[in-house]
């Protein structure tokens, strides 16, 4: 019986445990971590909604851009006026903002001068006082008005800003109501009030929220602050977001800080499942019920106030203070957030807790006490847990948007109740680091926040400012009018003519490749082609059936030529290609089978004939010895019959430019010019014989025969400015490539033009650009002194529309660049500069031959199709538009369509095999011959 006596007597105890007690009555603000989870997943959905265009006008978290699109470098520096208005007191700065990024390398000074804010002043002629006292402020710091001075404006009220300069009010807070204001630009409204102030001459520059300046000042100190963070009298969060997710504001390129204006998340039901009483309560009793729902649930405004009502309701239920409500406790703010941070300190919170319900009229018991300050960390606890969300949301964000596994990131923050709750952090740190296990969160508390951020906003407005004009002074060369293409067009046009002509030597070698019909459907049979265009041989057995289009069959094999070979003997390279034509035909089962081949060599050749190719210069590595100066298609000949294996009947040796015409002619029957944009650059189109002064046309018609033949002429168009013609475009970046080739004052076009040289241009612009600081932090690498460390492959990539600028800063640090988002932004512009004048170059060049063309044949309008092969045209996100652009606006009276070839060299090698055998029996019909 004792027994159960003393089991009641400790459950009656056990009962009266105040935290249990509180526990039980404040269930509903007791959070989980799968609440947390689950507040964060609602949040994410808000801040996609609000960062939309079609969703963001009734979007509860407003995602305002703040024009803020890089934190600081430790490049930035400058002496700056600061205006911090914020709420019943405002300050004037003197900012100087030192080179050299953080505490260590640098550093900012400031002197400041508080000046009250009456509530007549609040709810009258605010900006006057402003104005009127940052006049006062310039004479007492004895500071200069002869000179313009730059200003940052830190205004903390909610603001839709169009520029970093302008910002439209969208409503007071914090007892604020200045009237005429709301809808106004409040920078413009300053700049009035300064000018009727007189006798200063101020440059306003920039207006930042203070959460925004929070960010900036943490970032000049710790160059990963990207998150700025309030917890005081109200809360707010901004991050730097990509700016192609900030539908608001136009361009792709970079980030922008947004202003998230969390306070309102909730006012659309988001939290509708965790409100309590309490918050409904607050909200009703407050100057905007139903707005800033997250807000009131979370900041210092509030926290005090949601103290009291629980225990007033508490005491009004019997459970605290045996049921005696003084009117004290009923009185609304009687108590504040200072009091709920003094009832939790770690030494002396209990006692606190007396004195404070002592001076509520209020005689409290020790459990009394206990359940109070136990009500007092449950509302800040779950302050600290909403934060912890919301901020957990903003954090995976940015990991996603960065295609980050895990995440390295600094939060600054201020407020006064993240500054003087003595648990507050630590709660919060603790929860954020457990919903995000994956990253490494460090939190920084700001140091005059508001007014030194402004400053650095300002700052870094300068430097991106002075850069960009520096960049674009850099650039500029590059960005070619339409009076320079068209110059380039005619340019081109004159090269075209005079390489016809027989008087010498020309630029644009203009050579004949005797191939005189592009297919019409009635090729047939079996072919082999061969292909040496670099490292690889490529053999290639093709099947025509019918002569219908499409209907080809292709089986191949590649092979590599080993370096020993291509830089051996003449001997050695032909015996090795004519060992892998064996090797192929056994693959295929046709060593026995006698087949006409095609010979596609990728060298400069001068042909006399469809089946002759006297090798000019090797190129792409090859420095076979007692090649240059012979016929390829001899020297093939022979090594095939030193190996005495199978017979092979080589009837034309082509150009890869020619190749690709053919084959995309097999395609489209209107295809009459070629052109080649990948490592090199050319050109080829359908001549008629009679302009082609090089060669003399001997033609004895027979009855009914009115077709004027034609020639395809390879027109080696990469010359083009080797007489000094392109000399107004040539920048001095290009005369450095030029210097530095293997052919000083050769290929100036294609220099200008092909993926052999695109990278090195680039890297050029980058070392100069590097040495002017304005890229790296002007850290100039061994990497980037080197030559072909830049390649072209990587302006395709760097360009890629769908490649974030993170990636951008992967690829320069795989290149040992180690790069900021702001230096991405600017790799990617000089890659899009060298590029898109390479593309409008090539536009021009193909305007050129096309006009020609429609002009060879008295055509008022002329439609052709152009093949096109080659990694720069098929590969690089933007090339092959600008091309197709640039043609069509200087060729307007020709409507070029480009087809990408498929297997383009070797097939169209085949294909002239099979013309070549076609045009043997058309001599003999038609009786004529070349001479």
């Amino acid at each position: 019986m004792f027994a159960v006596h003393l089991i009641s007597f400790f459950f009656s105890k056990l009962q009266e445990d105040p935290t249990k007690k509180v526990d039980r009555f404040l269930h509903a603000m007791r959070l989980y971590d799968d609440q947390l989870i689950d507040i964060s997943a609602r949040f994410q959905a808000e801040m996609k909604k609000g960062l939309s265009a079609e969703s963001s006008a009734a979007a509860a978290v407003k995602m305002l851009p703040t024009h803020v699109r890089s934190t600081p470098d430790g490049s930035e520096k400058g002496q700056f006026l600061a205006l911090d208005l914020g709420g019943s007191k405002f300050k004037v700065l003197q900012v100087k903002v030192r080179e050299g990024m953080g505490v260590r390398k640098g550093g900012v000074e400031m002197e400041e001068k508080i000046y009250p804010m009456s509530k007549e002043l609040l709810n009258g002629r605010l900006f006057d006082h402003v104005s009127e006292s940052l006049k006062d402020f310039l004479h007492v710091k004895n500071i200069s008005l002869d000179k313009k001075h730059p200003l940052a404006f830190t205004f903390s009220f909610p603001c839709e800003q169009t520029r970093l300069d302008k910002g439209l009010l969208l409503s007071w807070s914090k007892n604020c109501r200045a009237r005429g204001l709301q809808g106004k630009d409040v920078v413009q409204a300053l700049r009035e009030a300064i000018d009727r102030t007189g006798g200063m001459d101020i440059e306003v520059l920039a207006m930042v929220n203070d959460t925004v300046a929070t960010m900036m000042t943490c970032g000049f100190d710790d160059q990963y602050c990207d998150v700025g963070l309030i917890i005081g009298t109200g809360t707010n969060a901004c991050y730097m977001e990509e700016l192609r997710h900030v539908d608001l504001v136009e361009g792709d390129e970079g980030r922008m800080c947004v202003n998230t204006e969390w306070g309102g998340f909730g006012d659309d039901g988001a939290l509708n499942d965790y409100i309590t009483e309490f918050d409904q309560d607050v909200d009703a009793t407050s100057i905007n019920p139903g707005k800033q729902i997250f807000e009131k649930m979370v900041s210092g405004m509030y926290l005090g106030e949601l103290v009291r009502l629980v225990v007033l309701k508490m005491a009004k239920l019997g459970q605290l203070f045996d049921g005696l409500v003084p009117d004290a406790l009923r009185t609304k703010g009687k108590i504040t957030t200072a009091h709920v941070a003094a009832m939790e300190e770690y030494k002396n919170g209990l006692k606190n807790t007396r004195d404070i319900l002592v001076e509520l009229g209020l005689n409290p018991s020790q459990d009394d006490c206990i359940a109070v300050q136990h009500v007092s960390t449950i509302v800040s606890f779950r302050s600290s847990n909403l934060v912890a969300a919301g901020l957990a949301a903003i954090l995976t964000r940015i990991k996603h948007n960065r295609h980050l596994r895990a995440l390295r990131i600094t939060v600054g923050v201020d407020g006064t109740v993240y500054k003087t709750h003595p648990q507050y952090p630590k709660r919060l740190h603790k929860v954020v680091r457990r919903l995000l296990p994956e990253c490494q969160v460090r939190f920084v508390l700001s140091d005059s926040g508001s007014s030194k951020g402004a400053a650095l906003v300002t700052a870094v407005a300068q430097r991106l400012a002075s850069r960009k004009r520096q960049v674009d002074e850099t650039l500029a060369p590059f960005k070619l009018s339409q009076e320079q293409l068209q110059l380039v067009k005619a340019t081109m046009r004159a090269g075209l003519e005079a390489g016809l002509k027989n008087k010498g030597p020309s630029a644009v070698k203009m050579l004949p490749s005797y191939v005189y019909h592009t297919p019409d459907g009635t090729e047939r049979g079996k072919y082999l082609a061969l292909d040496l265009g670099g490292t690889n041989f490529r053999a290639m057995l093709v099947k025509f059936k019918k002569g219908l289009q499409n209907n080809t069959r292709l089986y191949h094999k590649i092979y590599t030529v080993p370096l020993e070979i291509m830089q051996g003997t003449g001997e050695e390279l032909f015996d090795h290609l004519a060992q892998y034509v064996s090797d192929f035909l056994d693959y295929m089962g046709m060593k026995k089978a006698h087949l006409p081949a095609g010979f596609t060599f990728s060298f400069p050749c001068e042909q006399t004939a469809i089946d002759t190719g006297i090798l000019v210069s090797w190129t792409k590595g090859f420095k076979a010895t007692d090649c240059e100066g012979h016929d390829v298609v001899n020297l093939l000949r022979e090594a095939i019959k030193r190996r005495n294996e199978y017979d092979l009947d080589i009837v034309a040796v082509v150009n890869d430019t020619v190749g690709t015409m053919m084959s995309c002619a097999y395609e489209d029957p209107q295809c009459e010019v070629g052109l080649i944009a990948g490592t090199g650059s050319n050109a080829c189109y359908m001549e008629e014989l009679k302009n082609i002064e090089k060669i003399r046309q001997k033609k004895q018609k027979t009855e009914g025969d009115e077709e004027t033949p034609e020639m395809c002429i390879n027109t080696e168009w990469g010359g083009l400015g080797d007489d000094g013609s392109l000399d107004d475009i040539i920048t001095p970046f290009d005369a450095e490539v030029d210097h530095n080739s293997v052919n000083p004052g050769k290929q100036r076009f294609e220099k200008l033009t092909s993926g052999m040289y695109l990278g090195e241009i680039v890297r050029e612009v980058l070392l100069d650009l590097t040495r002017g600081g304005l890229l790296f932090r002007g850290r100039v690498t061994e990497t980037l002194k080197t030559p072909g460390i830049f390649q072209t492959k990587y302006l395709s990539q760097i360009e890629s529309d769908r490649l974030a600028l993170l990636q951008v800063r992967s690829i320069l640090q795989n290149l040992g660049l180690d790069s900021t988002c702001d230096d991405s932004i600017i790799v990617k512009e000089v890659c899009g500069a060298v590029s898109r004048r390479a593309a409008e170059l090539c536009g021009a060049g193909m305007a050129a031959v096309v006009d020609k063309i429609r002009e060879n044949r008295g055509l008022d309008h002329l439609n052709i199709t152009v093949g096109v092969d080659g990694a720069l045209y098929k590969l690089h996100p933007h090339f092959s538009g600008v091309l197709q652009e640039t043609t069509r606006v200087l060729a307007p009276q020709c409507n070029v369509t480009f087809l990408p070839s498929e297997e383009g060299s070797g097939k169209g090698a085949a294909l002239i095999t099979a013309v070549a055998r076609l045009m043997q029996q058309l001599k003999k019909d038609h009786n004529w011959t070349l001479e």
